[in-house]
């Protein structure tokens, strides 16, 4: 008697997901949301609800420019009067008693004139900021693993809970060691918020929906970035503006309220709580304008599919074994690395003539700007010409800014400089803002919230760069832009090696994730009888600078 053949080992290390039969499971979502809830009034307020605390998060992020800004420096004697000394000496004349500090933008004092943290306690102004982007990354690390445990509203509930406190401690703290432990602390918070909110508004879309509502998000956080100048104007001291932005993370507690702000359907169809996705999606669908018996079809699917057995708990064997999704993850995360990490070295190419005030506000607002001017463009085009063509556009701008600035910056004038340091932020930040988005269209649902969150965590690394740099006193300064230029090219050719997500629907699974691919590039792969109908749908065909048009 014939043995039968073995059956492939579900958590091995090389798993062939083409090979498996897809498990049964509940409809797709995009089947069920345009049949219950796309395009209502009730997703629309939900949309809403998930991009309204954006604004928070860019205050929280602009906040760190104000903090650490250090004015210009005057020597004081003994008795209070002012000396007249180089700036190039003021902190290594022994006649500097203390220091009558210039005038701050927007506000009337910050932590670095409150504690003197110049000269020789100078190094603690970078450190604060190493632990702010430290505990960002931290935050987004664990609880984007969290948000895949226990979900995405818990999560986001969690981080407004906590960060209230932390933001209150950086707001009252007595000493230069409690505020960088309530920062980071706040930080790691801001981080969790991110990503909560990115996967709630991201996984409550149809493909159309998806870019505008993920761009409507990062134009909100733009605006905060505006919004904090004329708030700390309004605030004046830093401690008021810190509590301010604490209370307003409370405030986001009234998300908690039952029938408010509900749980993500997508994931909950994911993870088989298909009881609780019912119930979401049938008060989406009281709004709706399709017809009654499509509706009754989609509650119908899910009621069947309330019976399947719950998703067993993913092992780290499985997902070592997932090559694709941690070739897609890593592609992206280097990218978003680089275009975070790369920012700054266009931020100092400029300089101001009209002193430390006007050079803080050009270079605050060219940046703030070409951030809003970056999620316009990328609304615009997208969509048009695909995800791989526009980061493959936006990542070769970075290029040839940083090139230009490194190689001919001695022999271009003012002007010139400037325009081409805005033409590194424009692409950098829509470099860096295009990936997270990609990335998460990539990445499956059921472990979005983990690949998400090393996503974020990548790009608050490579914003280490900047405060690395001010703790090596500017020295290697063009060494590194050289670096990341290099870098920023080997990117350039990794995304070749990236699938095209436009207009399709998310991955859910393991499964859907793997067969989320383009083809080799040096090789041709079988025809249509060596692969299933699946994977056939799943796997981009297309040459490689054009973008698919399914009629899904």
């Amino acid at each position: 008697m014939e043995s039968s053949p073995p059956t492939p080992d579900p958590g091995g290390l090389r798993r062939d997901f083409s090979a498996l039969a897809p498990e049964p499971g509940p409809p797709a979502f995009e089947w069920l949301l345009g049949r219950l809830g796309a395009g209502g009034r009730r997703q629309r307020l939900l949309l809403a609800l998930s991009c309204l605390p954006c604004l928070l998060l860019g205050l929280g992020h602009g906040s760190e420019a104000l903090f650490t800004l250090t004015p210009p420096l005057r020597c004081q004697g003994p008795n209070g009067t002012r000396l007249h000394v180089n700036d190039s000496d003021v902190c290594q004349d022994p006649r500097c008693q203390d220091w009558d500090y210039g005038g701050l933008p927007a506000l009337t004092s910050n932590p670095v004139t409150e504690w003197s943290l110049v000269c020789s306690r100078g190094w603690a102004v970078p450190l604060e900021q190493l632990c702010f982007l430290l505990g960002f990354g931290a935050g987004a690390l664990v609880l984007g693993h969290l948000a895949d445990s226990v979900g995405r509203r818990g999560t986001l509930l969690l981080a407004l809970a906590l960060g209230c406190p932390a933001g209150i401690l950086a707001a009252f703290a007595a000493s230069p060691s409690v505020f960088m432990l309530g920062r980071c602390l706040w930080g790691a918070l801001l981080g969790g918020m991110q990503l909560a909110l990115y996967l709630i508004r991201l996984e409550l879309c149809c493909p159309p929906q998806r870019l505008p509502v993920a761009m409507a998000g990062d134009l909100l956080l733009v605006g905060g970035h505006f919004l904090l100048l004329g708030l700390a104007l309004a605030c004046g001291s830093w401690r008021v503006l810190q509590g301010v932005m604490s209370v307003g993370l409370g405030l986001c507690l009234l998300y908690g309220c039952p029938g408010v702000f509900p749980e993500s359907p997508r994931w909950l169809l994911a993870t088989r709580r298909t009881t609780q996705a019912r119930e979401i999606l049938v008060t989406l669908a009281q709004d709706c304008t399709t017809q009654e018996s499509e509706t009754q079809e989609a509650l119908d699917e899910l009621d069947n599919a309330c019976h399947l057995p719950a998703v067993a708990q993913i092992s780290l064997r499985a997902l070592l074994g997932c090559r694709n999704i941690w070739k897609n993850v890593l592609i992206l995360g280097f990218t978003t690395f680089i275009a975070h990490a790369i920012r700054h070295c266009y931020q100092t190419a400029w300089g101001s003539s009209q002193g430390p005030r006007a050079e803080f506000y050009l270079s605050y607002l060219l940046s703030t700007g070409s951030a809003g001017l970056a999620c316009l463009f990328l609304c615009l085009s997208v969509d048009r010409y695909g995800r791989r063509g526009i980061l493959l556009l936006t990542t070769t701008l970075t290029g040839i800014a940083s090139l230009i600035l490194l190689g001919l910056e001695e022999y271009l004038n003012n002007a010139a400089t400037i325009t081409f340091s805005i033409l590194g932020l424009f692409s950098s930040h829509a470099a860096g803002s295009l990936s997270i988005f990609f990335a998460s269209e990539v990445i499956p649902t059921i472990i979005r919230g983990k690949g998400l969150g090393v996503i974020l965590s990548l790009a608050s690394l490579g914003g280490l760069s900047a405060p690395l740099l001010w703790l090596r006193e500017q020295h290697g300064s063009f060494l590194q832009h050289i670096v990341l230029a290099s870098l920023n090219i080997l990117a350039l050719l990794c995304l070749l090696l990236l699938p095209e997500s436009k207009r399709k629907a998310l991955p859910e699974s393991l499964r859907d994730g793997e067969l989320y691919r383009r083809p080799s590039l040096l090789r041709r792969t079988g025809g249509g009888e060596s692969r299933g109908a699946e994977e056939a749908t799943r796997r981009d065909d297309v040459p490689l600078l054009s973008t698919p048009n399914p009629a899904s």
